[in-house]
């Protein structure tokens, strides 16, 4: 670990944060922890994934990782000379109920460790129970296109409450839904892998069955707890306003990319447009009686994971960004039904996943989603991932220069208080990540973190985009330029 963050230099502060605002950073269980078949631990989807030939640049996987199980101690410490407030998490099914199963008492233990080892810091511990990494005995079983799988989530988050419920008080049911249906049954971009439109429909629905469940189990138990999900949501332009196919190729996009998750779960229904789109893919068989009253069980909390928008067009672009992981595996397209949609280049800066940068689209949609959704519902609205990645490297003296990082992260602060300053009540941010990681598809290929770890030696280096955001947790505003 380097040492001690320093102050920077001195600056003027022009915005300032609202008072209640939280400031923190987020990590995922399967992407830092390692320790992959230690105490108890069985494999998980993603376990199984990495091993398909081509599913992951250069057959990486999270065996080690970050080594995250064996050093949380010296990660939380780091977490602490950032100035980070909360600390947002997952919690490994696999670890804690390996392959299904009964409660493993060792994987129970790491995470109590951890939550002490947070709240010595004074860091709110944020829990996230789903993370993409199912086990992959319950997968066999038909993972997320299982209506049983929703029940069994259920259970986990039960034994997760028993274990923690007395130190953790805000809890997330699932982590971006999208990708696991979606990305994950349709496109086979990610674990497990299939290229099936009813299983990703199916999936996706009984998530929010799971999310739902989980909610009321909770909710019950403990009604003083914080209970939400976390949605990656995006804004979705046509490239022409005037063109019916432009207009039509975006509303596919925001329904099976936003209003899939948004419209159960704070009105009870899936849209009439979506369902003419993708009920008669298979959405309506599995959607029974009595689903959409338990997916839209009030909650207290919505967490926005923003990273881009979307500008589409029934014409193809000339010259498309990619800007997903190119592995040898073929896939296909996550949305059900939005053949004919193409994506075009903004002529935005890029990071270096080829995703454009666009921090106005932080704004645009947090107050689309205050003004749809959260506010008539009472929910509070959270930015709980938001990052970039970009090839920096370890200069000369020592440090890691990323002013390109620095500049995504001031800049999008800049769009939530814009949004704040249009009346949207934003309690708090997240950066996605606090250290490098396994970024899934793109194995160790890209690096996220505010805090750079060399995988040879395990070593973390504080960049100067962290130094940067402890200097403005520190100041709450941001500075002058």
């Amino acid at each position: 670990m380097t040492d001690t963050i320093a102050t920077t230099a001195s600056s003027v502060a022009t915005r300032r944060f609202p008072a209640d605002f939280l400031f923190g950073a987020a990590t995922a269980a399967y992407q830092i922890e390692g320790a992959s078949h230690e105490d108890g631990r069985t494999d998980s989807i993603w376990d199984a994934f990495s091993r398909v030939p081509g599913a992951v640049i250069n057959a990486d996987n999270g065996d080690v990782a970050c080594d995250h199980y064996h050093r949380y101690r010296d990660d939380v410490a780091l977490m602490k000379q950032l100035g980070l407030q909360t600390y947002r998490f997952s919690t490994s099914w696999a670890r804690v109920r390996p392959d299904g199963g009964p409660v493993n008492p060792h994987g129970i233990d790491f995470y109590s460790r951890l939550v002490d080892e947070l709240l010595g810091a004074g860091i709110k511990p944020w829990l996230t129970l789903y993370h993409w990494d199912l086990p992959q005995a319950l997968e066999e079983q038909g993972g997320w296109t299982n209506r049983d799988t929703a029940f069994r989530f259920r259970d986990y988050a039960l034994d997760m409450h028993e274990a923690l419920g007395d130190r953790v008080d805000v809890w997330t049911t699932l982590n971006e839904p999208w990708c696991s249906s979606f990305l994950s049954y349709t496109a086979g971009a990610h674990a497990p892998g299939r290229q099936d439109v009813a299983a990703g429909l199916a999936a996706g629905h009984h998530l929010l069955l799971a999310h739902g469940l989980a909610v009321q189990a909770l909710r019950e138990r403990d009604p003083g707890l914080e209970l939400g999900i976390t949605l990656n949501l995006t804004v979705a332009k046509p490239v022409d306003p005037a063109s019916p196919g432009d207009v039509d190729a975006a509303r596919r996009i925001d329904g099976q990319f936003n209003r899939f998750f948004l419209d159960p779960i704070f009105r009870g229904e899936y849209a009439d447009d979506l369902r003419a789109d993708v009920g008669h893919l298979g959405l309506d068989d599995v959607v029974l009686d009595g689903d959409l009253a338990v997916i839209s069980t009030p909650i207290d909390a919505l967490g926005v994971n923003y990273y881009h928008g979307e500008s589409v067009s029934d014409r193809p672009a000339e010259h498309p960004l990619l800007g997903s992981a190119p592995t040898d595996r073929p896939t296909r397209s996550p949305y059900p039904a939005a053949d004919g949609v193409f994506n075009h280049p903004q002529n935005l800066p890029l990071t270096a996943m080829d995703w454009e940068v666009q921090p106005d689209g932080l704004r645009e949609l947090l107050v689309r989603v205050h003004e749809e959704y959260a506010a008539s519902a009472g929910v509070r609205l959270y930015v709980t991932e938001n990052g970039a990645a970009y090839d920096d490297r370890v200069a000369a003296d020592g440090g890691v220069h990323d002013g390109e990082r620095t500049e995504f992260l001031e800049s999008h602060l800049g769009a939530i208080l814009d949004a704040v300053g249009e009346g949207v009540p934003v309690h708090g941010y997240f950066y996605w990540s606090v250290m490098d990681n396994f970024e899934w598809a793109w194995g160790y290929d890209k690096r996220f973190g505010l805090v750079r770890v060399d995988y040879e030696t395990q070593e973390r280096t504080v960049k100067d985009s962290g130094l940067a955001y402890a200097a403005i947790i520190r100041e709450r505003a941001l500075p002058a330029h």
